[in-house]
């Protein structure tokens, strides 16, 4: 069963009834432009016309403010007539191709995990690795430089000490990562 014909049996259902495949979320969000769609719904109060949304992501195609008009048109043709009705057959956008108005959809939420949204109440784990890693090698740094209370340590030691901190640290990334996604 390929891709349109899930999309096709989903045209019917209850968009409260289950949640969107896997397979569908990844090829979802591997086209730009539906992430830059959905980037945007999420930035704004979640409601846009077609014509915003490529303006949008024009500009960030582009890299021009305004985006030259071919590119605004290709994006909004390509919006209207695949991106957008792709998206509101999975329910993730509700499109109205009349008003050209987008909002986001009932299933919209089933993708929050797979965009960051920058927690700052959370310390990152790519800097807490980092700040191990720069501990373990000032460490390492002192003791070879002759400081009376680290000299005395192995620096096997203060390795092998390091590089249990970086593994614990990443592998309890790894499974909070896990752990959102499912």
């Amino acid at each position: 069963m390929g891709i349109s014909d899930r999309l096709i049996g989903r045209v019917d259902d209850d968009p409260t009834e289950g949640t969107i495949d896997e397979a569908d979320i990844h090829d979802v969000l591997r086209n730009e432009r539906r992430r830059l769609t959905l980037e945007q719904l999420r930035d704004s109060d979640g409601t846009e016309s077609v014509g915003d949304l490529a303006e949008h992501i024009a500009e960030v195609e582009s890299g021009e403010s305004p985006p030259p008009k071919n590119v605004r048109q290709s994006v909004y043709i390509s919006l209207h007539q695949t991106h957008l009705p792709k998206l509101d057959t999975l329910h993730i956008v509700a499109y109205d191709s009349t008003a050209k108005v987008v909002s986001l959809g009932t299933c919209a939420t089933e993708l929050d995990p797979y965009f960051d949204d920058g927690d700052e109440g959370t310390t990152p784990f790519a800097v807490l690795s980092f700040t191990t890693c720069l501990a373990g090698l000032a460490l390492l740094f002192a003791g070879w430089m002759g400081m009376p209370v680290i000299a005395g340590v192995d620096p096997r030691f203060v390795a092998i000490v390091t590089l249990l901190a970086v593994a614990l640290v990443s592998g309890a990334e790894l499974g909070l990562r896990t752990q959102n996604r499912t």
